[in-house]
């Protein structure tokens, strides 16, 4: 693993089989369902009714930890096992760049490319499991947990800290900042869509509350709370809807893109991407979402290879003092390098 090298140069691991996992659910009242298969049908839709079903053929599901049929009834309170066979994780940089580190706080420019955490697929091939083979024998045991998360392309500046209560009271800036120009904050650097109404130099603030959406492939995911399809609708939950406050400045206007710089005072789901995509000026590269609150039905969130990168953390505490971080810039995303946009 290379850290600490100023160079846009990247060390990958290739595509690797991995040693599989289990994944594991109990049913209670609300899944409503008479059958295993009609459960795993109509509540993970990633795959097929005919996949799930070869997949109980197969023996990789169990109910309570005994062995089943294609048929098999569910009742509230199973316990629902899903042995899920090794499959290959696709390639990540390994490379990091540390910016701070003090024992304690780490704070690092993540490259693109490179999941945070387990998920979407990837189960080693994170972020998370980079560092754990990195300092599980150093300061104690106390390896770096990331305090926020990254996308898996987006780029940057990232904190992590070893201490759990350091986690918990850094936790706390990635709240509701919603008027505190002084405080915390994370300044992004992004190539989107043209926007005809905004000119260089010029601000404008976005401030549309986000919701959970119905996706037909996903389930649910994040969204402005009133998407322009009924298809994507928002779904009635406890929580019904965030607020957001997303300040964008034109820095760039090129032929085909808009070089932004985004500033965010609230710390939601995709945030950057669906308030850039509700105005009509979706990331290029992001192929999810779309303008005016559009999304994709047959991709998902962590799809992609679009450009947008965590430049700048302001005011961030650090044993009663306030530090300020910059990530350096990939080159498409400096001013005199993104021509061809």
């Amino acid at each position: 693993m290379a850290v600490n090298v100023s160079s846009e140069e990247s060390i990958w691991i290739p595509d690797t089989l991995n040693d599989g996992w289990q994944y594991t659910q109990r049913i209670n009242e609300s899944n409503n369902c008479k059958n295993l298969l009609e459960f795993l049908t109509l509540f993970y839709k990633h795959s097929s009714r005919k996949e799930w079903e070869e997949r109980i053929k197969d023996g990789q599901l169990e109910i309570n930890n005994r062995s089943i049929y294609t048929n098999a009834k569910i009742t509230n309170g199973d316990l629902i096992s899903w042995f899920r066979p090794p499959w290959v994780e696709p390639a990540i940089p390994t490379f990091f760049e540390t910016l701070f580190d003090n024992n304690d706080i780490l704070i690092i420019n993540k490259p693109s490319g490179l999941p945070t955490v387990p998920g979407g697929g990837f189960l080693k091939h994170t972020l998370t499991e980079l560092l754990h083979k990195k300092y599980k024998g150093s300061n104690n045991g106390l390896i770096p947990k990331p305090v926020h998360r990254l996308g898996r392309f987006t780029s940057g500046a990232l904190i992590l800290a070893r201490k759990k209560t350091t986690r918990a009271n850094l936790s706390k800036l990635f709240r509701d900042n919603l008027s505190k120009e002084t405080s915390f904050r994370r300044i992004y650097r992004a190539l989107a869509e043209k926007n005809k109404s905004l000119y260089v130099g010029e601000t404008i603030e976005v401030k549309e509350p986000i919701s959970k959406c119905f996706h037909p492939l996903l389930e649910e995911v994040w969204n402005v709370k009133k998407p322009a399809s009924k298809e994507f609708k928002p779904l009635r939950l406890k929580i019904a809807e965030k607020k957001a406050f997303t300040k964008l400045r034109l820095i760039k206007k090129n032929r085909n893109a808009d070089l932004l710089e985004v500033t965010i005072f609230t710390g939601r789901p995709h945030q950057i991407r669906i308030h850039l995509a509700s105005i009509g000026t979706p990331l290029i590269g992001d192929p999810f979402y779309k303008a005016d609150g559009l999304m994709s039905s047959d991709s998902t969130t962590g799809e992609g290879g679009y450009f947008l990168h965590a430049h700048k953390l302001i005011n961030v505490p650090i044993n009663g003092r306030m530090y300020s971080f910059k990530a350096p810039l990939p080159k498409k995303l400096k001013i005199k390098d993104c021509q061809r946009f």
